[in-house]
């Protein structure tokens, strides 16, 4: 059924069809409006064998999912930002235990200083933590993903973290296609849990582990990790036969059979540097967009097959690893058949500046030219950074950088609205 709905309520319509048993909810802009259509759904009996738990803090919302997911039930979650790292030791807990929750980031930047707005710092600070990380480019491709989540976390008994991007996704009124309960019954299976506590055959979860068996215990999960890869793309097709529209799946290429240069990006910027790359192709210029859906596990070799004819990458990051630089660009050297000096890391994003598609198209002809340092920062103020530098060398007690700068611009403080 088409239907234009905001971002949040359409994943929340789709969670919903996934029929969870528990659902634990904290709120932190801007997953807010996904739980609260959840919250609105139990509370009017649209989803009768569902508990909607309000927790007091993310520690316990992901805490609860660990307790419902280990007592057999299908439990979700959603957070975003600090939310994410106020539960990072559940985070690896459930990984660690294998329990297959599913959560909804709605990616946000990480303070300090505050910042509301979209970047991926908050899901890339977990990039090692064991959950398999879907990254979502439109609306469509959000409410699917959390589909195919749920089987196969349940599949492989990992937990599954499904981002999406705060605000620009989460809060955008776009027309998506739901599915009907009919359709996601007939895919998804009932939750049959691998290992569940069952009070007749007692066990211990989370019991210790020594140095005789730690390191097995991890490579199994790396293990399942790599079974993802093997599974991803199967089931993105079987879901493409069954809903009718072709998402998910480990990687999607866009005009990069003849290209040069080759962009790689995830999330919704990647609809940005489509309309880019579609301007530069009319005037001539070979270059093509590969998009990552699946991040962790990393897809290596469809990575590698994707950037085979391509001279040069440029990998387009919405995070920032400090006092290195790309994070997505790390993975992506080890994957590009070609130098890793040709891989070029662009920081943009950041804090939600714009990606506009001049800035796009200046620094992608840089590619092209060989003109592009290994690493960028977009539209960066090169002067009000200089600025700060400045003070800080005439200054012994220079202050807050933060608050610095923005008297430097005539500003108090940010304000959302």
């Amino acid at each position: 059924m088409l239907k234009q709905i905001e971002g949040s309520r359409a994943v929340a319509a789709a969670v919903a069809l996934c029929r969870p048993e528990v659902i634990c909810a904290y709120p932190i802009s801007p997953q807010t409006h996904i739980v609260e259509a959840l919250g609105e759904a139990v509370k009017a009996g649209g989803l009768p064998h569902c508990e909607f738990i309000n927790v007091e803090s993310e520690f316990a919302a992901m805490s609860v999912a660990i307790g419902a997911s280990a007592a057999g039930a299908r439990a979700y979650t959603a957070t975003a930002s600090q939310g994410l790292l106020f539960m990072a030791e559940a985070v690896y807990n459930a990984s660690g235990l294998g329990l297959p929750i599913v959560m909804t980031v709605a990616n946000r930047a990480i303070g300090a200083p505050i910042n509301i707005w979209n970047d991926h710092t908050d899901a890339m600070s977990q990039r090692d933590c064991g959950w398999i990380q879907l990254f979502a480019e439109t609306n469509q491709e959000a409410l699917d993903l959390h589909i195919q989540a749920f089987r196969l976390g349940e599949e492989l008994s990992l937990p599954v973290m499904v981002c999406m991007d705060g605000f620009i996704l989460t809060h955008a009124y776009e027309r998506v296609d739901l599915p009907t309960q009919a359709q996601v019954d007939a895919w998804l299976p009932p939750f049959e849990p691998r290992q569940v506590l069952d009070p007749a055959e007692p066990v211990s979860i989370g019991a210790m582990v020594g140095p005789e068996a730690f390191m097995e215990v991890r490579y199994l999960a790396h293990a399942k990790q790599m079974r993802a890869l093997e599974l991803i793309p199967g089931w993105a097709e079987e879901f493409r036969r069954a809903f009718g529209r072709d998402t998910g799946g480990l990687t999607h290429t866009y005009r990069t059979e003849d290209a040069e240069v080759i962009v790689v990006a995830l999330g919704s910027v990647l609809g940005t540097i489509k309309d880019t790359v579609d301007a530069m192709r009319e005037g001539g210029t070979k270059i093509g967009v590969l998009g990552i859906t699946c991040f962790r596990p990393w897809p290596s070799a469809a990575v590698r097959a994707a950037l085979a004819g391509a001279r040069r990458v440029v990998v387009l990051e919405k995070s920032l690893a400090v006092g290195l630089g790309g994070i997505v660009s790390s993975s992506v050297r080890i994957s590009y058949p070609g130098s890793p000096a040709a891989v070029h890391t662009v920081i943009a994003g950041l804090g939600g500046r714009a990606i506009t598609r001049e800035a796009l198209a200046r620094v992608f002809a840089e590619a092209f030219a060989g003109t592009l340092p290994p690493l960028t920062f977009l539209d960066l103020d090169r002067a009000l950074v200089e600025r700060a530098l400045a003070r800080e060398r005439e200054q012994r007690r220079s202050g807050p950088i933060a608050e610095n700068i923005l008297r430097d611009l005539g500003t108090v403080a940010s304000r959302a609205g």
